[in-house]
């Protein structure tokens, strides 16, 4: 005898059972005729195949399409099972058919599409959206700011702002998650008239300033420098959490009032950790670094034992610093509390040892982790990099599975800083072909890249790209650009460009003037010099030496003397070994051999090989064989350079002068000291 079904059960069992036992279910309803002619039991299956895995989109797709009637609760499971495949063309299709759309219609649509990462799409709904929904507006706010497209957000903000009125409950500036988020990137952006609005909206509307919101308002009055106003929030709470104090607390102590930090942080009886890395962290952007180091041994001293944050936050001060010896006695404590295995903590430490050149030091931390994540990755690339280790930094670029825009930047910006132009060019193409997204890291090392090689038809390629992406303008992609025409001799191109600029920064007017120098034009990157001090732009290290270069290539010789002599006494600026090469060069070029010579004796450091090619130079130029076998016999006794090219030009000096014999010596001495010369090369570039 046949059994009636009973469907309310049925429907029942449907809301919470399995993908397996839900597909029987189906079976039973589908063999009394129930599904799909009934709609409440064939609704409730297709819930639950919207619900379940991914893979049953196209049981729900299915039997969607086996029902006669539906509804829009019918086509909203089946959007919600649409997104959860990744079908978003299928979803947006459904959706746009749909008869009648209600709110969850909407929000379904809105979120999936922004979960997605379809931004545009989802911001185009919302402005369609009828009446817009807290759910929908926080889901595309959240990932502008995500994103890091924070001014879209506030675009979007000052739209739905007038037409929502705060005095509706269902309005988003009601809502306590679109506020948090609204607030966060004010925080983040330092939007203080924005913010102040937002918070003026809550009090008017009488919103409930949770832990979470009040956290948010307390880290954005802070971050903009208000903090009495962000007191105000933290005394008004009813009950103050460690998320809300620790806030306050890091931001007392990041804008340089530690006193009034340390009185909040001594109230509390048993600060936990996540306090005391508030403190400690605090100090980083208000470059207390002796400070830091002290509240970290108080915390040690306290018997609290510090995590990998607080690791973190201590090696990012010394490292940016430069205390090596602090950074280092945290290392050793980061050692014996076994932190240095923490991928955050590790990240830190090789920053640390970057940042104070000890390239090895940072490849031994590194070679000593067992898991790697992208961030540390991306960092031994540029340590590899410095070191002029640019396979190995090829080798983790070949390990990190998932490339960040770092990633790919990384490795130019290696290769091309290294002297591998073709490398960093190809490997840019690579990344432009793959779709990832160009930043003004990526074209300004590309095009530094092209000017070391002189490939101006690939760096005006490259221009262009950066016209169609809105880079033209940014001050690093435009210095190098008129670095590569001044390097290719058209001096014309890059004028018009560092004039194009509006208000040119220290590095745009070194570019100028470093082109000027090279190109013979002396008296114009004087002027230049001037017309730079007349803006209030201070000369720095790298402007001299566009300067002494100008000078040494113009024949100007009491000018440059006189600038360098300038240098220290008018301008604060330590005379480097490059500065000194351009005197030296100087002297040389005006045949003033002896005075170049006793001037690289004074040095208050060893002459480069620069220094002493110079001189050789001149004394091939001026047949001076006294002072040649001077500087020979100077350089066998001392090992002044490892540079293959110095020991050449003295080799074949020596030779043309008819000296075989010393010459011959000097290349035995090369084959002992294991300098090989580098071998020469040379192309042209086809139109």
């Amino acid at each position: 005898m046949a059994v009636a079904l009973d469907v309310h059960s049925c429907i029942q069992l449907l809301r919470s059972c399995s993908a397996a036992a839900g597909r029987q279910l189906h079976q039973l309803l589908l063999k009394s005729g129930h599904v799909p002619s009934s709609l409440p039991p064939a609704n409730s299956v297709l819930l639950m195949y919207a619900r379940s895995s991914p893979l049953h989109s196209r049981d729900a797709r299915l039997l969607f399409d086996e029902m006669p009637t539906r509804n829009c609760f019918s086509y909203n499971s089946l959007l919600t099972a649409l997104f959860k495949s990744g079908d978003l063309r299928g979803a947006l299709r459904v959706f746009r058919s749909m008869p009648d759309r209600n709110t969850f219609s909407w929000n379904a649509a809105i979120t999936g599409l922004a979960a997605a990462g379809d931004l545009d799409t989802a911001r185009n709904l919302l402005d369609e959206m009828p009446v817009k929904d807290a759910v929908a507006c926080n889901a595309v706010l959240h990932k502008y700011v995500r994103c890091g497209r924070v001014d879209e957000a506030f675009a979007l903000l000052r739209r739905i702002g007038p037409r929502c009125d705060a005095e509706m409950i269902s309005s988003p500036w009601n809502d306590p998650f679109v506020l948090t988020t609204v607030v966060g990137a004010c925080a983040d952006r330092v939007k203080y008239d924005f913010g102040r609005q937002a918070h003026a909206r809550m009090v008017v509307a009488k919103i409930e300033i949770d832990s979470v919101l009040g956290c948010t308002l307390i880290d954005m009055y802070c971050k903009c420098g208000d903090l009495d106003s962000a007191r105000c929030v933290h005394d008004g709470l009813e009950h103050v959490d460690e998320f809300s104090l620790s806030a306050l607390v890091h931001g007392y102590t990041a804008c340089g009032q530690l006193h009034e930090a340390l009185c909040l942080f001594d109230k509390v009886e048993n600060p936990s950790v996540a306090l005391w890395n508030s403190l400690i962290s605090g100090c980083v952007p208000a470059y207390h670094g002796d400070w830091a180091f002290v509240l970290f041994v108080r915390m040690l001293r306290s018997g609290m034992l510090p995590n990998s944050s607080t690791y973190a936050s201590v090696l990012n001060m010394c490292g940016f610093l430069g205390m090596l010896k602090p950074g280092q006695q945290a290392h050793g404590c980061a050692l014996k509390g076994g932190a240095v295995n923490d991928l955050i903590a590790a990240s830190a430490l090789i920053d640390f040892y970057s940042k104070c050149s000890l390239w090895a030091d940072a490849c031994l931390a590194f070679s000593e982790l067992r898991h790697y994540d992208t961030i540390v990755l991306n960092s031994m690339i540029t340590v590899y990099s410095n070191c002029g280790r640019t396979d190995e930094a090829r080798r983790v670029f070949g390990m990190i599975p998932s490339k960040s825009v770092i990633s790919w930047n990384s490795m130019i910006v290696g290769f091309s800083q290294n002297g591998h132009a073709l490398d960093a060019m190809e490997l840019f193409c690579e990344m432009h072909r793959l779709g990832f997204r160009l930043d003004k890291v990526a074209i300004a090392s590309v095009l530094s890249a092209s000017s070391s090689i002189c490939s101006i038809s690939f760096g005006e390629q490259i221009f262009g790209l950066a016209i169609a992406l809105g880079l033209q303008s940014d001050h690093i992609v435009a210095s190098s650009l008129i670095d590569l025409y001044c390097k290719c001799g058209n001096l014309v191109n890059g004028c018009r460009i560092f004039y194009g600029i509006d208000s040119p920064d220290e590095v745009l007017w070194n570019s100028m003037l470093i082109g000027y120098a090279s190109n013979g034009y002396g008296q114009e990157a004087l002027e230049l010099l001037k017309l730079m001090q007349s803006r209030g732009v201070k000369p720095s290290e790298r402007t001299f030496v566009g300067v002494l270069s100008a000078c040494c290539h113009s024949g100007l010789v009491e000018e440059g003397l006189r600038w360098f002599y300038r240098m220290k006494e008018d301008f604060g600026v330590s005379p480097s070994a490059e500065h000194y090469a351009c005197v030296t060069d100087l002297l040389v070029r005006a045949g003033r051999l002896d005075e170049a010579v006793e001037f690289i004796e004074k040095m208050p450091f060893k002459a480069d090989a620069i220094s002493w090619t110079s001189i050789m130079g001149g004394c091939k130029a001026q047949g001076n064989e006294a002072l040649l076998h001077k500087v020979a016999k100077k350089l066998m006794e001392t090992e002044v350079s490892p540079h293959s090219s110095l020991y050449v030009q003295l080799s074949s000096a020596l030779a043309a002068q008819g000296d075989w014999a010393e010459s011959a010596e000097i290349r035995s001495m090369m084959r002992d000291r294991r300098i090989s010369k580098s071998a020469g090369c040379s192309w042209i570039e086809r139109a």
